[in-house]
């Protein structure tokens, strides 16, 4: 494959507060050395930095992908502040986020519907659902805010890889259906992930699986939180500083 035919699509910024260490001119400066011709940005429940970034991007002539990692409540209104959570006692690092506060979802707008519906998603929920730190969404805004967005199954700690480490595939399944069904067939995909993690690995196959029965499309992604091997230290400063 060429270099010009890969895009990263799963991207923090510096805009992902205390987490993204990647910084706009050395992101698009090393993506155009690389003769990338698209990257995304995909920053912790906020859109704040997605203008700066389509404009550094315009400078390098490269295509931006605005999008989001959204914080989505576990089912509940996202004025709901009570916690949720699917699994045993034993099970609760495997269990929804921040003890069941939220899950994760990638999204990308397609189009300038896709846009607006992203920012009008974004905004809602900062002042509806927000939670300590999280902006959470729901599926009420999902279903109303959907034309135009392209979503996954997300990260590992979305709701469908959360659902298959409790060893609930079928509520998996059903999820993923439902997030389908929510964003169309040919716009929800399941998200893989390889960055030799147990927490990854252990549920590949049933992401598979649930591909192969929902006929939905397969997106393989990198994490990406920093530029280049060099700024690790710099990311994990930051780590430090968000956990105390």
């Amino acid at each position: 494959m060429a270099q010009t035919d890969f895009a990263h699509l799963h991207v923090h910024t510096e805009y992902s507060m205390l987490d993204g260490a990647a910084k706009l001119e050395p992101l698009f400066q090393e993506a155009k050395a690389l003769g990338q011709s698209a990257i995304a940005i995909t920053d912790h429940g906020y859109l704040f930095g997605a203008y700066d970034f389509y404009r550094t991007a315009q400078k390098y002539g490269i295509k931006p992908i605005i999008g989001v990692e959204a914080y989505v409540t576990p089912g509940t209104s996202r004025r709901d502040r009570s916690r949720v959570t699917w699994g045993t006692e034993a099970q609760r690092n495997d269990d929804v986020s921040a003890r069941g506060s939220y899950t994760h979802m990638t999204m990308w707008a397609e189009n300038n519907t896709g846009l607006q519906n992203l920012m009008r998603m974004g905004s809602l929920a900062s002042l509806d659902g927000q939670w300590g730190k999280w902006p959470r969404m729901d599926r009420e805004l999902l279903q109303t805010y959907a034309p135009g967005l392209i979503a996954t199954s997300g990260c590992p700690s979305g709701e469908v890889q959360t659902r298959l480490r409790l060893g609930q595939f079928e509520e998996a399944l059903r999820a993923a259906a439902e997030f389908q069904d929510i964003f169309g067939r040919e716009n929800f995909y399941i998200e893989l992930m390889d960055h030799e993690l147990e927490i990854e690995r252990r549920v590949l196959q049933d992401l598979l699986r649930i591909a192969k029965q929902l006929d939905a499309p397969l997106v393989a992604t990198n994490d990406s939180h920093y530029v280049s091997p060099s700024d690790v230290n710099t990311h994990a400063a930051l780590l430090c500083l968000q956990s105390g």
